[in-house]
């Protein structure tokens, strides 16, 4: 497909894609803003575009890839770099606004939406903003963007780059509107060797393996602290079921209420950490939790407070709060890979010093997987009731527990690194 006909495709579908973020606006608490002006490529004020020109420019779409970048954006406001930071999700956006509020609140670093990925939004978008350099996390490309990047002599880089096996497959109908875009890149920064060789097949270049920024993050010591003191106050074994998504809640849930033999004020029983991904789905999850009749409190209502003996379930509906989950808990199943929707990131959580359990779709982290899984960091298996009945079996495990734990802590500190060799790379652009 060329960019004529993937533009033309795009603008056919755009009122379906509009009513698509309108009915995931009603269920967040997120504000979309789908027809501002910043969406269309256009300054959120008069004052902002000649305020934002000269920055290097920076685009994490949602809550994960924000959290991804916190690393290599932190080094480069350390440096004294001047950002332009955009979202397309809410959740990132808001993300973004907690982890960088000093720099937003000296005007070091800004924040916009990405414009829709017509030509004209991203055209305008650069004569906005006049970046002097773009760098887009891990897999944001989009022809029009970079058309109109190469147009405006931006040059751009993709960082902590992935491409997993099933996107490239699943992109092949778009393949020749993404070769363009790929060759368009003033360089590719890699993860792994795997996502390098898929990358340069759809036509990237200046392709460089560096690692996973994702390995450089720095757990806020206070809420690991918090969770640590929390669990111990407790006196329960906690199993935290993390980054679930669609269809998990559910099936979780029945686990959770299939094992009724044990009372729940027993100190013995596993208590639960239930964790959403989206926030869209958090009402959700509670109305699951009160149909299997489960006692359960909300994080967001709890304060310090502890649940009482009766309550089975903590409903994770806060955003921003990762660490202070995987630090109370003795082991962590990490949702998103127990359907076929390519997991989540287990690496925060190896890195919090939890015990940790995956599914079987892992492919979006599939070298991620296989070297945790290989190091003895984390244990995978094939389905949601495996990973329970795995869960509570190392409750009663002290030592394969801290085994774990030990190989996680080593594991991710081996691995750390990728966000100093992006700011290398990105040296010529800096200065």
């Amino acid at each position: 497909m060329s960019r004529t006909l993937y533009t033309l495709v795009l603008r056919l579908l755009a009122p379906a894609l509009w009513v698509w973020m309108a009915w995931r606006a009603r269920g967040s608490s997120g504000r979309w803003e789908i027809f501002s002006r910043a969406r269309f490529g256009c300054a959120e004020s008069p004052s902002q575009g000649m305020d934002n020109v000269g920055r290097v420019w920076i685009h994490a779409v949602s809550l994960g890839e924000t959290r991804a970048a916190q690393s290599l954006i932190q080094a480069l406001l350390d440096a004294g770099v001047r950002l332009l930071l955009t979202h397309t999700t809410p959740t990132g956006r808001a993300e973004g606004g907690r982890l960088f509020a000093a720099a937003l609140a000296t005007g070091q670093l800004r924040q916009t939406w990405l414009p829709y990925d017509f030509p004209g939004s991203t055209g305008r978008f650069f004569r906005t903003y006049r970046p002097v350099v773009g760098v887009l996390v891990e897999r944001e490309v989009w022809p029009n963007l970079l058309y109109q990047a190469r147009r405006a002599d931006v040059p751009m880089v993709l960082a902590s780059a992935r491409l997993s096996a099933s996107s490239l497959s699943q992109t092949r109908w778009l393949r020749s509107a993404l070769q363009r875009a790929y060759a368009s890149l003033e360089m590719t920064l890699a993860q792994t060797t795997d996502d390098a060789a898929r990358l340069l097949s759809v036509g990237a270049r200046e392709v460089r393996v560096v690692g996973n920024m994702k390995f450089d993050i720095r757990l806020p010591s206070d809420q690991l602290e918090f969770g640590q003191n929390w669990r111990q106050a407790l006196g329960r074994p906690v199993i935290a079921i993390a980054s679930t998504r669609e269809g998990e809640d559910a099936v979780f849930t029945a686990l959770i209420a299939a094992q009724g033999d044990m009372p729940p004020d027993s100190p013995h029983a596993p208590f639960y950490l239930l964790i959403p991904r989206h926030p869209q789905r958090f009402d959700a999850a509670a109305a699951l939790l009160s149909e299997h009749g489960l006692e359960y409190w909300r994080h967001s209502q709890m304060g310090k407070e502890l649940p009482p003996a009766n309550v089975r379930v903590l409903l994770g509906d806060t955003l921003g709060e990762m660490p202070f989950y995987y630090a109370a808990a003795d082991v962590s199943i990490i949702g998103g890979g127990f359907a076929p929707l390519g997991g989540q990131n287990l690496i925060e959580a190896c890195a919090a010093g939890t015990a940790v359990i995956v599914g079987p779709h892992m492919y979006n982290f599939a070298q991620a997987t296989h070297d945790a899984v290989a190091s003895g960091a984390a244990l995978q298996v094939t389905d949601a009731a495996e990973a329970i009945s795995l869960a509570v079996s190392l409750l009663a495990d002290d030592a394969m527990r801290c085994r774990m734990r030990g190989m996680g802590l080593a594991w991710t500190a081996s691995h750390a690194g990728a966000t100093a060799r992006i700011v290398q790379a990105l040296a010529p652009w800096l200065r």
